[in-house]
Order: structure tokens, then sequence, then C-alpha cells
């Protein structure tokens, strides 16, 4: 079983500071903040409440690029690669992530706070339950 890293909220309240900051950087403002129901809810509300973003979309069909994108991670690109299709003009998309997996390829609209330590699994304070869960 490959390693573990585990996160805790210092770390989490860290790195939406290191990305808020970024994406305040951008050009433009953002209007709402889509993401998935599992790994991205955590982050998307905090980074909500940080930039004074009123609007989060959860598992929507087709995403506007107006919208900035957030996940918990970019490991494998699946989420991404999955996400794209749905995006009215992908070369607008922002993708925020609060990691991002060493190694990887990473799409040029990407942000993200920090780069993982190694192959670990990466485990947030939102899905330690789900973890011990199924790892037994």
């Amino acid at each position: 079983m490959p390693s573990e890293q585990h996160v805790s909220w210092d770390e989490i309240e860290s790195m939406i500071t290191d990305v808020s900051k970024k994406i305040s950087k951008l050009p433009r403002k953002f209007p709402s903040i889509t993401t998935l129901s599992r790994g991205g809810l955590v982050p998307s509300r905090l980074i909500a409440d940080t930039l004074g973003i009123e609007k989060i979309l959860v598992d929507k069909r087709k995403i506007s690029s107006d919208s900035l994108f957030v996940d918990d991670i970019f490991d494998t690109g699946d989420t991404f690669e999955k996400i794209i299709p749905k995006v009215d003009n992908p070369s607008k998309l922002i993708f925020v992530t609060l990691f991002a997996r060493r190694g990887k390829k990473y799409p040029k609209q990407l942000i993200y706070s920090k780069k993982t330590k190694n192959d670990a699994y990466v485990i947030f304070p939102w899905d330690k339950l789900e973890f011990e869960r199924t790892k037994n």
C-alpha cells in the first residue's frame, strides 16, 4: 500500500490563502465556483468565503468558463479530462486545486498551492473517515 500524507486544517487554511491570492491576481473576477460533490466541496466553500463568491455550483452538466472550477487535488488528471468537454470555452477555464501531484503534466489553466511530496495518498480532513473505511 502506498504511503499516506495527512493534511491538517492549518495546512488547508494556508493553502486556501495561497490559491486565493493567486486567483485575486488574475485579470478577471468569477461570479461562481463550480465543483464536484466529493473532494472539491470543502475547498470550494473556503475559497468562496475568502474571495466573496456567493454561488457554488455542484455536479453541473454544463460548466461556464466564467466560473472558477475547484477540486482538492490534481492527481491523475482524470477529473480535468472529464470536465473539460462540459466547459463552454475550455481555453478560458481556470482549474484550482490545493495540491498538484508531483511529476504530472499540468494543464496551463491549473492554479495550485503545493506539489505533493511524493506518491503518497493525500488524506484531507474531510475524507479521513472514508479513507479509514475503505482501507479495511
